[in-house]
């Protein structure tokens, strides 16, 4: 049976719109089930409609348990391979007033969408609603609360913070089509598709953040960008120049810098590893990635070890 929408919850405390959460998923089967459940499970007094999107492989109902106000539906990506069409192809064919993802080696804890309609609800200025998450790597949780109350254009540009990612982020879907647009196909690789994204949203309005964690965010060893550095090299070019405002701002500038100088790094790149890193040291001292991607550079240690010592303190590059 269909979902159906209602106008007006905005204003109206009384009224739970229906929330669309798009999983994309290609070749994890046991992990999609997880990430399903967890949106089905919500202690949300609303609907929900969950729409699984597969890409480049035979599209299989996952195993949920449903309950009443809750739907499951298999999508597979027609737009451009890749991640970025795969959470288009599901935000174009959602039917609820609020769109958000759950990567499919993710899970949303219980009360995150009852808590992020609340946010929205009392702030009808912002653009989206994150929130906290937990972080977990190598069978340890590490909680990561929102830093502020609500992030601005500025915010994001200054610093990631990382409360706004992909499977934390609810969006209302006439803005995502209209003002702030669809996650970019372009991007290389899909790299940082929701950091870009968020950028768009907070020109149009702050994204305001529940503190608490209400997303579990499962990082790999495998992780499908781990060893990717020319793609996320490519993307984060691709980024300062699509976000021409980064010149404005040294810290936030020098941070994707010294992120560049670590992909080259990582590539065996090293004279422009050591150009890129001076680059950004030059606009702030604590880019710690440009560090970082000196010592990589040196042949002193591996990239692939810098990151997982990273991963270890919650932290990427």
């Amino acid at each position: 049976m269909a979902l159906t929408s209602t106008s007006g919850w905005r204003g109206e405390a009384a009224v739970w719109p229906l929330v669309t959460a798009v999983v994309p998923t290609m070749n994890r089967p046991q992990l999609l089930v997880r990430a399903v459940q967890s949106v089905i499970d919500q202690d949300y007094p609303g609907e929900i409609e969950c729409l699984v999107v597969y890409d480049g492989t035979e599209p299989v109902m996952p195993e949920v348990r449903l309950s009443a106000g809750r739907t499951v539906q298999v999508l597979v990506n027609n737009r451009t391979k890749g991640l970025a069409g795969n959470r288009n192809t599901g935000y174009l064919a959602a039917s609820g007033e609020l769109v958000g993802s759950c990567d499919d080696d993710d899970e949303w804890l219980p009360g995150k969408l009852r808590a992020q309609v609340d946010l929205l609800r009392k702030h009808p200025e912002a653009s989206a609603a994150a929130s906290g998450f937990v972080y977990h790597y190598r069978g340890k949780d590490i909680p990561r609360l929102a830093e502020l109350p609500a992030l601005t254009f500025t915010d994001l540009l200054n610093d990631r913070h990382i409360e706004a990612n992909a499977s934390t982020y609810l969006i209302p879907r006439a803005e995502l089509l209209g003002e702030i647009g669809l996650v970019d196909e372009e991007l290389p690789g899909s790299y940082a598709e929701d950091y870009e994204l968020l950028l768009r949203a907070a020109r149009q309005g702050p994204i305001v953040c529940v503190e608490e964690p209400q997303s579990r965010v499962y990082l790999h060893d495998s992780s499908f960008f781990a060893s990717r550095w020319q793609t996320i090299n490519d993307a984060l070019v691709y980024l300062l120049d699509r976000v021409p405002e980064f010149a404005q701002d040294p810290k936030g500038l020098a941070r994707i810098e010294g992120q560049i100088a670590f992909s080259h790094a990582a590539l065996g790149n090293r004279a422009a590893a050591a150009k890129w890193a001076l680059r950004s040291l030059r606009k702030s001292r604590r880019a710690r990635q440009s560090y970082a991607a000196l010592v990589v550079a040196s042949r002193l240690v591996s990239a692939d070890r810098v990151l997982a010592t990273a991963r270890r303190f919650g932290r990427g590059i």
